[in-house]
């Protein structure tokens, strides 16, 4: 009995490490949209919030989400200075789709391509589209899995809190 408590507890200690070692974006290599290699620890803003999205151009919640994302865009960045990383896992049969799929619809995002899934599988993203926010100190202070219309606004107003403690 006290040898399975014992376990117990190493087993939540573990887990309570595990959370806290994800905290922070980790160092993987991916891709831009013109094939330079890109290493996430790179991913930096000047002390400024980060917004980092999964999808895929076949995600249907995916584009919906980023292109509702788009159109508020400018705004988030005069207000909060936020830049985004959207991340495909398009694979690497489909990653050459998704350049002539980003210029069809404007986004103006920073867009790297994750075809091996390191990242994905580095931050344990399950399903997509799953967004992350990043504090101006990059700590991953909220992050979210699926999309309907409207979470881009509990986003900003994430955002807001992340410039602004105040405002939860």
């Amino acid at each position: 009995m006290k040898a399975k408590k014992i376990t117990l507890l190493f087993l939540f200690i573990c887990a309570v490490l595990s959370v806290n070692a994800q905290n922070k974006i980790p160092a993987v290599n991916v891709k831009t949209i013109d094939g330079a290699t890109f290493n996430t620890a790179n991913m930096v803003n000047d002390g400024k919030p980060i917004i980092i999205d999964f999808w895929a151009t076949w995600c249907k919640p995916c584009v919906q989400e980023l292109t509702a994302i788009a159109d508020l865009y400018e705004d988030w960045q005069k207000v909060t200075g936020v830049k985004i990383y959207a991340v495909s896992i398009d694979d690497a049969r489909n990653s050459a789709r998704v350049k002539p799929f980003v210029n069809t619809r404007g986004w103006e995002y920073e867009i790297l391509l994750d075809p091996n899934a390191d990242l994905k599988r580095a931050l344990n993203v399950g399903d997509i589209p799953h967004t992350f926010l990043i504090n101006g100190k990059g700590e991953i202070v909220y992050q979210h899995a699926g999309y309907a219309p409207g979470d881009e606004n509990e986003l900003y107003e994430k955002l807001l809190g992340c410039i602004n403690p105040e405002v939860k």
